[in-house]
């Protein structure tokens, strides 16, 4: 990111923020409520369009990457949001899965079924798949982002308040995945 600055309603959200995250290395943005953490997350993840600067993947603009470049950094990054961001009309299942479809189209079905298993076991949910979002916890939803988020095995994790409303099991589950090299 350099020179970034997102305005909202005339007011400066962030203003002039250049940072260079390094692969391999895990950032932290610290600072009070309100300060523009997230909203710093969501330009880096090429979720918010900045007002000026650039933020850019491997040396090319996120906002004018092909489609197939945009698809690739998609496949590449992942977002936990701060509100888990589950889609409230969808299956935990169809969640799960829909990463998958996008990012591998010709994968079978059984094998699609096999990861989110894979990746369910991992995290440690064990309820039914095919209930909505809002039958879930807090704390189960944001698993489920998580485990969302992991399914394609992506490189780049953007995390926003990604361990809030988890019990210290699973939070102590989920850091070794975030942890581990891809």
């Amino acid at each position: 990111m350099k020179n970034v600055s997102f305005i909202r309603q005339n007011q400066a959200i962030v203003r002039n923020f250049s940072y260079r995250f390094e692969e391999g290395k895990t950032t932290a943005l610290i600072g009070p409520s309100g300060s523009g953490k997230s909203t710093v997350l969501k330009l880096s993840a090429g979720l918010l369009v900045p007002s000026e600067g650039d933020v850019k993947f491997r040396d090319r603009d996120v906002f004018t990457m092909t489609r197939q470049e945009n698809l690739s950094f998609r496949q590449e990054a992942a977002v936990v949001f701060q509100d888990s961001a589950l889609w409230a009309n969808q299956s935990i299942y169809q969640i799960l899965e829909l990463p998958l479809r996008i990012h591998f189209p010709k994968m079978p079905s059984s094998e699609r079924e096999s990861r989110i298993r894979e990746v369910i076991g991992e995290v440690g949910y064990r309820r039914d798949l095919f209930i909505r979002p809002a039958a879930l916890s807090m704390g189960e939803q944001k698993i489920i982002a998580f485990a969302r988020a992991m399914m394609c095995e992506p490189r780049i994790l953007f995390l926003d308040e990604w361990l809030e409303s988890l019990d210290e099991s699973s939070a102590n589950r989920l850091f070794p995945l975030f942890q581990r090299p891809h």
